[in-house]
Order: C-alpha cells, then structure tokens, then sequence
C-alpha cells in the first residue's frame, strides 16, 4: 500500500480527509470527535523541545531527532499504521493554527524533512489562507 501524507490541526480535522494520526507527546486534552488511527511516536517532538519558542533552535532540535529516525524507520511506522486502518491517507495532527502570522509547528518540519528525502510531497489540509496585508 502506497501511504499518502497529509498534516492538519486536530481542531481542524475532517473524517473524509483520511486516517487522524497523533503527532504530539501529549494526547489532546479536549473531547476528539473522532477516533486516533494512531500515534506517530517517531515523529512526535519530546517533552524537553515542547518547552522550545525560538524556532530556529526547535527546528535544529527535531531535525537531528527525525535524523536520528532515519526516513526508514518513520516510513515502517507509517506504514503499519496505515495497514492498522486500512487507509492508505494519513492525516498527521498536531496542536498548532498556522494561519496565526510567524506561525510554525512540527507537523510541516516533518512535511519539508519528508519532502526533502523522499520527494514526496505533505500537503496541509483545511488552514485558511492568511489574507493578505496587501
């Protein structure tokens, strides 16, 4: 099976986007209105970098922990959990509303890793478009 990436925000998700997969160290402490397909424990940030605000240092950190993973290893996990749902569409969610200004998370450093080793490209589903000052 062929897995398709996608990221989102959980407060944004949508069942017809795909499979909901976790992508935070800590579960959401609000009511989900749908069930987890799973938990991308891989690409999931620690504890210690939850507490990070600058992003370049955040960025530094996740990397070399994505690294560490090695685009194997995440594809395998990726992969079983795709296989646990039968849904070849996982959409990777974290807490972070990126159509705030200056707004970054880890869910679209994993996409740029993703896309950068595998070529493969990690659309964001259903944020807004920041409009324009312009």
């Amino acid at each position: 099976m062929t897995v398709h990436l996608y990221t989102c925000r959980y407060q944004r998700f949508q069942p017809d986007m795909g499979s909901p997969v976790r992508t935070t160290v800590g579960y959401p402490r609000f009511t989900l209105p749908y069930e987890l397909a799973g938990h991308a424990r891989l690409i999931s940030p620690t504890w210690a970098m939850v507490s990070i605000s600058n992003e370049a240092t955040y960025r530094g950190q996740y990397r070399q922990q994505l690294d560490a993973h090695g685009v194997d290893a995440v594809c395998g996990e990726l992969h079983a959990i795709a296989d646990q749902a039968s849904d070849p569409r996982l959409v990777l969610l974290c807490f972070d509303d990126l159509s705030k200004p200056d707004g970054w998370c880890h869910r679209r450093m994993f996409a740029d890793w993703w896309t950068e080793l595998t070529g493969d490209d990690v659309p964001e589903l259903a944020e807004p478009p920041i409009a324009s000052l312009f």
